[in-house]
């Protein structure tokens, strides 16, 4: 018998197709939900009767929807946070859940950089300008010899203070998890956060979304830092209270901002995009090629082998597995 498929990601099979031919090679039968299509939590619900696997993007997979999932036996997420799928429930009914940690951290840190790049010279306003008939004398800012402060150095974080230091740039870090080795190795200062932010040019956020972390950058952090200082968010929107932004950067507290993530997305009602000093990305850190396919077959290899009865090699709640 065939294992049923279900993939409701907008980016799964579209873009790199060495995964969906792994799933036909080992038996399964693959249901792709249309490419743009924002599916209610009803949809899902009723999308989700009758497979065996789910690949899901980052629409919320909640306790009504796997509890509605009779026969399901892992959720795979086509990325690495978890935070849009209810866990719990899952393993409660000993559903696998799965991800790909690492397997677009090079493509998100090559977007953090080009963000910093962007803010620093005022890359989107120059073009814009040009293209509208203009020609203005626009002067930005070096990066060389500026401070970079990274909160969340794992995979990602790692991977932008390495390319920062082709930049000769002064990397700082926050994270409650440290990586003495690493820091050496990079010439890199672990502080506590309100001190890098206070001292830090630039400041890039690559921390999953917890109850802890969420709202970690508000007023209050926000106030610490420089006058002419930037703010990167590639991770999570809800890590930085998006209010408390708006305001920093409309009175002129931070000099600017560049979200990939928002707390709503697509963000069309944030105040935010009105901002000339805010650019905005469509959450694309992780889409490349080459990250899409690695995370594609990390998803379809950890399918695969819960649903013929391996440990998979990223599961999320192994215990389940046992």
């Amino acid at each position: 018998m065939a294992y049923k498929i279900i993939s409701t990601s907008p980016t799964f099979g579209y873009y790199a197709f060495e995964p969906v031919e792994y799933l036909k090679d080992h038996g399964c039968e693959l249901d792709l939900v249309p490419q743009g299509k924002k599916m209610s939590e009803e949809e899902l619900i009723e999308s989700a009767k009758g497979y065996q696997a789910m690949i899901v993007g980052m629409e919320k997979i909640t306790e009504a929807v796997i509890q509605a999932s009779k026969n399901l036996k892992v959720i795979a997420k086509h990325g690495a946070g978890v935070d849009n799928i209810d866990v719990k429930t899952a393993s409660d009914r000993e559903i696998a859940v799965i991800s790909a940690p690492g397997a677009n951290s090079d493509a998100v840190a090559d977007l953090t950089i080009g963000l910093l790049l962007s803010l620093a010279r005022n890359i989107p306003f120059a073009d814009r300008s040009v293209k509208e008939g203009g020609w203005p004398r626009i002067v930005g800012i070096q990066v060389n010899g500026k401070v970079l402060g990274i909160i969340g150095l794992g995979q990602i974080g790692k991977g932008v203070a390495k390319r920062a230091s082709g930049f000769d740039m002064k990397v700082l870090a926050y994270d409650i998890f440290k990586d003495e080795g690493f820091a050496q190795k990079w010439g890199i200062t672990y502080l506590p956060l309100e001190e890098l932010l206070a001292k830090s040019d630039f400041l890039s956020v690559h921390i999953p979304l917890t109850p802890s972390t969420r709202g970690l950058i508000g007023e209050k952090e926000l106030r610490l830092m420089k006058k002419d200082s930037f703010l990167v968010n590639i991770s999570r929107g809800d890590i930085v209270d998006e209010e408390a932004l708006y305001q920093a950067l409309k009175e002129g507290r931070i000099k600017g901002a560049a979200l990939d993530v928002f707390s709503s997305e697509p963000p069309k009602e944030s105040p935010l995009l009105k901002l000339s000093n805010m650019i905005s990305t469509p959450h694309m850190g992780g889409y490349t090629l080459e990250a899409l396919k690695e995370t594609g077959m990390i998803c379809v290899r950890g399918i695969v082998d819960v649903l013929e009865g391996r440990q998979p090699q990223f599961a999320v709640n192994p215990e389940i597995l046992k």
